[in-house]
């Protein structure tokens, strides 16, 4: 396993690889031996926090089964846009609160846009050091409208 120290708006986070593929962003890791992927990811994060860079070009980890169908499904989500959790639900044949809960356990956020996720009266929440205002921040950051601060 390698890590890669990046240093976000947002505070510092490792980005972790294993078998040549990033399987997640740990917050409180601050080892950093990274590779030529992760300088690249980080890279890549660096041009994403500039408004350089609308997607990703990484080998990431989705996972298998409903964790990679909704995983997959976030990636898909257009930069600038949002969806809700019943958008999805709809969309994987699953309920809502299991989109949610997916939500929440998406290992490589921001990379794997959850954050472009909303509740259907809200913001709903965020896993990552910051909770909803880092949230928040991705939405701004995006030009992504339609939900209200």
């Amino acid at each position: 396993m390698k890590q890669a120290v990046y240093h976000s708006p947002y505070g510092p986070f490792a980005l972790v690889e294993e078998g040549g593929l990033i399987t997640r962003i740990d917050w409180t890791a601050r080892r950093s031996d990274p590779t030529a992927m992760l300088r690249e990811a980080c890279r890549q994060l660096d041009q994403y926090f500039a408004k350089e860079r609308q997607s990703f070009d990484l080998p990431l980890d989705f996972g298998s089964g409903f964790q990679e169908a909704m995983r997959r499904a976030l990636a898909a989500i257009p930069y600038g846009e949002t969806r809700t959790y019943g958008d999805l639900a709809k969309a994987l044949g699953r309920p809502a609160q299991a989109i949610g809960q997916a939500c929440g356990a998406n290992p490589i956020p921001i990379l794997i846009p959850c954050h472009r996720v909303l509740g259907a009266g809200g913001l709903g929440g965020f896993s990552a050091p910051g909770g909803v205002e880092t949230k928040i921040a991705l939405l701004k950051l995006e030009g992504a409208g339609g939900f209200l601060i």
